[in-house]
């Protein structure tokens, strides 16, 4: 008997491809022979725009990338500006820094477990996680003005010093947390229904996810605890304790399971770091990248054609090239500069990793089910914007 094969196109207006993914599916059946993704419908150009602008400019681009976790692109990538120029940040500033990345990826992994669960047919979990991430995004509103796209970091520090409310606000939040992921453990983490449509589906073993750059949620799943965290630590991380959650399946329910237990730890991070925060300055002090102090400029005519100054021209690293990397909610998220000593940068490259990992999805699918490609997507947690750049 002769068999044929149907190609079938799932997205990319599809809701479980999670933004304009689109993969060109080959099935007999309802199993899955081929697949192929085709991506850059939302590409934007993002690294050509940074070429033209200045580098405090390129801060609201990073923003644009994995808007699910914009203060991590913007720690990734003043944090590569910085050890372009070798500046040194106040430890009052990184403690900041820590725990704006900490609630940022518990906001991440909120609403990609909401989603995802929703994805599979389960609505409660979205409403709850939803519940939760909006009041992170009430708490990133209070500190910048903006629930999504922040833009708080700057090179050399913060856009401004934080204060007590924002330290109490955090304390509240992570103070009723760990008790609300109970709440999504009892929706999902025994449900028979959950178990059947995750447990030995997408299978990536740590071999086949190193041999294909795969890092963060989806390489711990699979029992490799690299963190970069841990593995080079940043922003005074080493000061904090905190586990490293890893599974052994490889499978999308261990995957779920070490977001899960992620979201705990960050809320640990977020907690120690504004219980820990040190006294001092929250900019790198005399930097050239520095802007003056708000109250300055009524009345220092100096600190009002320095403030002009970098607005208009920007500031001038030194010519070289510098990779620097931090641990997103998706895994190994890195910005690679080459500056020819211009106040912009002659390169930028983006090292995302929600791309990288989506590398693992057709080697996941082959063989499975057609249900089972929705469930397989969503614990990738790509995020479309960050794919296409």
């Amino acid at each position: 008997m002769s068999s044929e094969t149907l190609s079938l196109n799932l997205g990319p207006q599809h809701p479980s491809t999670h933004g304009v993914l689109r993969v060109v599916l080959e099935l007999d059946g309802e199993t899955v022979v081929d697949a192929r993704p085709d991506i850059g419908f939302l590409h934007r150009g993002i690294e050509k725009l940074a070429e033209n602008r200045t580098y405090h400019q390129v801060v609201v681009l990073t923003d644009r990338l994995d808007y699910l976790a914009a203060h991590s692109n913007n720690l990734a990538y003043v944090m590569a500006v910085e050890k372009l120029m070798d500046i040194e940040v106040p430890r009052r500033a990184r403690y900041v820094r820590a725990a704006l990345a900490e609630l940022q990826r518990i906001a991440s992994h909120l609403f990609w477990l909401g989603t995802h669960a929703h994805d599979m047919g389960a609505m409660t979990p979205l409403f709850y996680a939803l519940r939760e991430r909006e009041a992170l995004m009430d708490i990133f509103e209070s500190l910048s003005g903006s629930r999504l796209t922040p833009s708080f970091l700057r090179i050399g520090g913060l856009a401004a010093d934080i204060d007590g409310r924002f330290v109490e606000t955090v304390k509240s939040f992570t103070d009723t947390f760990q008790g609300r992921v109970d709440e999504y453990e009892t929706l999902l983490t025994d449900n028979p229904i959950w178990k059947y449509r995750t447990q030995g589906v997408g299978i990536l073993d740590a071999p086949d996810c190193v041999r294909l750059g795969i890092s963060g949620p989806m390489l711990r799943s699979a029992g490799t605890a690299l963190d970069l965290r841990k593995a080079q630590p940043y922003c005074c991380y080493d000061e904090f304790h905190f586990e490293i959650p890893t599974g052994t399946a490889g499978d999308v329910y261990d995957r779920y399971r070490v977001r899960i237990r992620e979201m705990r730890e960050s809320a640990r991070i977020a907690r120690q770091a504004v219980e820990g925060l040190p006294e001092g300055p929250w900019a790198a002090p005399g930097s050239v990248t520095v802007f003056p102090a708000k109250g300055d400029l009524k009345q220092d005519i100096t600190a009002v054609i320095r403030h002009f100054g970098l607005v208009m021209e920007g500031f001038k690293p030194p010519a070289g090239e510098v990779y620097h990397a931090v641990e997103s909610p998706r895994g190994e998220l890195g910005f690679y500069i080459v500056s020819d000593g211009g106040s912009r940068p002659l390169r930028l490259k983006v090292r995302p990793p929600s791309f990288v990992n989506l590398q693992g999805l057709v080697k996941m699918v082959r063989g499975r089910l057609l249900a089972d490609v929705v469930a397989i997507i969503g614990a990738v947690d790509i995020v479309l914007a960050e794919v296409d750049r």
